[in-house]
């Protein structure tokens, strides 16, 4: 019953989340400077106001707004400005595949490289191998990705010749792109897996453990490292966030057709429906995300759903 109303409260909580993200981008991109139909070339008056009438434009804001909301909750997201014949809906099917895969196979390269060093260094606290592996790390975080990837596309693409250096169809520049995200996060997971783990390994239950003669091995893995990782999936929704919108990057670097790209284009074409449907998308996709961790987070440690 207590997982249940937790499941419930976190539920309402990430609707009404959404809710405000979705109003608050509706408003702040409408009322930016600029519109759909102004570009470089003079837009006749009369052409202007049929064209207004034409989308609803010419409504209130509320009123406007509040058909937004009709449609969205159809599943229908409007047409695109900037890409004539597509609707909203098209262009993220399109675009949307190649920022999960990035994201995905970015998250994955992150906790395979990150939680195992994060480990690693805690069982070796103080030595110089904690130092080292924690050193490294530092260095990853202070590297973005826009330094990283170049970095990559230059020795991994370009001298050694291993994968493509840009572009999608074809081409292997998305591993490059995934390396890129993987690499970055999986400093921050390894200077959070160790932190966790010497949390864990300084509590009393483990002190119990060494005790009753269990060896190194066995305490760190089936005694700490459960309770260590907890953290860790706690992260995973920023996690997510953070390798969404830093694909942004990655894929201009590379070329790579993502959601990113649209919504670059989006914004600086003021595809009113295009911007509130990319971040709609991703705010799902992120609340979403965030919602699974909290329920993986109350089944690893029963606590968390008193504090829900």
């Amino acid at each position: 019953m207590e997982t249940a109303r937790f499941i419930a409260s976190r539920f309402l909580q990430s609707v009404f989340a959404l809710f405000c993200i979705v109003t608050i981008t509706f408003f702040l991109a409408r009322l930016a400077p600029g519109g759909p139909f102004l570009d470089e070339k003079a837009v006749p008056e009369h052409l202007l106001e049929k064209m207004n009438e034409k989308y609803g434009f010419d409504k209130p804001l509320v009123v406007q707004f509040g058909k937004y909301l009709v449609s969205l909750v159809r599943g229908d997201l409007g047409p695109s400005f900037g890409n004539k014949g597509y609707s909203v809906n098209e262009v993220i099917a399109q675009g949307l595949p190649v920022s999960l895969l990035l994201g995905v196979v970015g998250l994955g390269i992150a906790l395979l490289i990150g939680i195992p060093i994060g480990v690693f260094a805690a069982a070796k606290q103080n030595t110089a191998t904690d130092y080292t592996l924690m050193a490294v790390a530092m260095i990853g975080i202070c590297l973005p990705t826009f330094v990283i990837a170049p970095l990559l596309g230059e020795w991994l693409a370009i001298r050694l010749g291993w994968f493509d250096v840009a572009f999608w169809e074809g081409s292997s520049a998305w591993v490059l792109g995934s390396i890129t995200l993987g690499l970055y996060y999986s400093a921050y997971i390894a200077r959070l897996t160790r932190g966790s783990m010497l949390d864990v390994l300084n509590q009393d239950f483990i002190r119990t453990a060494r005790s009753k003669g269990a060896g190194p091995l066995k305490i760190l893995f089936k005694h700490a490292f459960r309770g260590g990782i907890t953290p860790v999936v706690a992260y995973l929704g920023p996690a997510l966030a953070g390798l969404l919108g830093g694909s942004f990057v990655v894929e201009t670097v590379f070329g790579l057709p993502g959601l990113g790209q649209h919504f670059i284009k989006a914004a600086t074409n003021r595809d009113y429906w295009l911007i509130n449907g990319t971040v709609t998308v991703f705010a799902v996709l992120i609340i979403v995300m965030n919602f699974l961790v909290d329920v993986v987070q109350a089944w690893l440690d029963p606590r968390t759903k008193s504090k829900g």
